[in-house]
C-alpha cells in the first residue's frame, strides 16, 4: 500500500476508534479536561511515529497501547485544579494498587481479553490476571450508597435493580421517563444515577439527568447505550462512564462501584 494511501487509512482508523480512547481516558482520569488532554497527547505522538500499528495486533489495542505508553512515563492521573467530590476520589485512588484501575477498565468497559490487555500494559497474562482479580477485590470494598435507575424496558431495569443490589447498594426507585426521574430524585436524592438515554414517552435520559445536576452537579452518573458514539463526540461535557447496550454484569459492577468514589460527571447539553 503506497505510504500517502496508508497513511489516509490510518488516520480513518484513528478517528472511528478515538471516541472509545475518550472514553477510556476520561473514566480512567476521572476529568474530561484530563482525559482528553492525554488522548490529544497520543494523536499528536503517533504524527510523528505510527510503528505501533505495525505490530501483530488490532488497530484499537495498537491505539491504546500508544496511550499507555504516555500515560505511564506521565504518571499523572488529574489536574491539581481537583476538588471536592473528585479531591476525595483521587485520595481513595492513591491507595489503590499500581495499575489496577487500568486493567479493570480495559477488560470489562473496553472489552479487551487478558491477552489485548497485557499487550497494551505492556506485561504478562498472569500480571494482568493477578491485578484483575485485586482490582475486583479493591471495588468491592468502595463505599455502598443509593442508586437512581432511569430506564423504560422492564426487564434491563429489573437486571439493573438486582446486579446494582447484589453489590450492597439500595435503589431509591426505577423511573421510565424524565418526568419520574426528577419526581423520584425529589423524593431521595441518591448517591449515583444509573441512565439510559431513550425513554418510554419519548424523553431524553440526558435531559433528565441535566435537570438533576443542576441542584446536585457532584452526583456521578453512568449512561447505558446502544450508541455510545452520540455522547462521545467531544463537542460537549461528557459522562465519565458510558456503557454500551448489550451490556455484561461485570460492566456495571465496574463502573457503579468506581463511579461511587470517583465522581467526574459533568452537566450535558442535549
Amino acid at each position: 500500500m503506497p505510504i500517502a494511501q496508508k497513511e489516509q487509512f490510518l488516520s480513518t482508523i484513528v478517528a472511528d476508534l478515538l471516541p472509545y480512547l475518550r472514553r477510556y481516558a476520561r473514566a480512567l482520569s476521572g476529568s474530561q479536561v484530563t482525559g482528553d488532554k492525554y488522548a490529544a497527547l497520543t494523536l499528536e505522538a503517533l504524527l510523528t511515529d505510527r510503528s505501533v500499528f505495525d505490530g501483530d495486533y488490532s488497530h484499537k489495542v495498537a491505539l491504546f497501547k500508544a496511550f499507555h505508553a504516555i500515560w505511564s512515563s506521565s504518571g499523572a492521573l488529574t489536574e491539581d485544579t481537583e476538588a471536592g467530590i473528585s479531591a476525595r476520589a483521587q485520595a481513595h485512588l492513591a491507595k489503590l494498587a499500581p495499575n489496577t484501575r487500568e486493567v479493570l477498565l480495559l477488560k470489562t468497559i473496553e472489552e479487551f481479553s487478558e491477552d489485548e490487555v497485557a499487550t497494551i500494559m505492556d506485561m504478562d497474562v498472569s500480571e494482568v490476571r493477578e491485578l484483575y482479580t485485586l482490582a475486583l477485590r479493591d471495588m468491592e470494598d468502595s463505599v455502598s450508597g443509593r442508586v437512581l435507575v432511569i430506564e423504560d424496558e422492564a426487564i434491563i431495569a429489573l437486571d439493573l435493580q438486582s446486579i446494582v443490589a447484589d453489590m450492597g447498594h439500595r435503589i431509591t426507585g426505577v423511573a421510565p421517563t424524565h418526568k419520574a426521574a426528577v419526581e423520584l430524585f425529589g423524593r431521595e436524592k441518591p448517591d449515583l444515577i444509573l441512565s439510559d438515554i431513550q425513554l418510554a414517552d419519548g424523553s431524553s435520559g440526558i435531559e433528565a439527568v441535566n435537570e438533576i445536576l443542576k441542584t446536585a452537579k457532584d452526583t456521578p452518573v453512568i449512561f447505558i447505550t446502544a450508541f455510545p458514539e452520540r455522547l462521545l463526540t467531544g463537542e460537549r461535557p461528557e459522562p465519565a462512564f458510558v456503557i454500551t447496550k448489550p451490556y455484561t454484569e461485570e460492566q456495571v459492577r465496574s463502573a457503579v462501584s468506581q463511579a461511587m468514589f470517583f465522581s467526574s460527571t459533568e452537566t450535558l447539553r442535549a
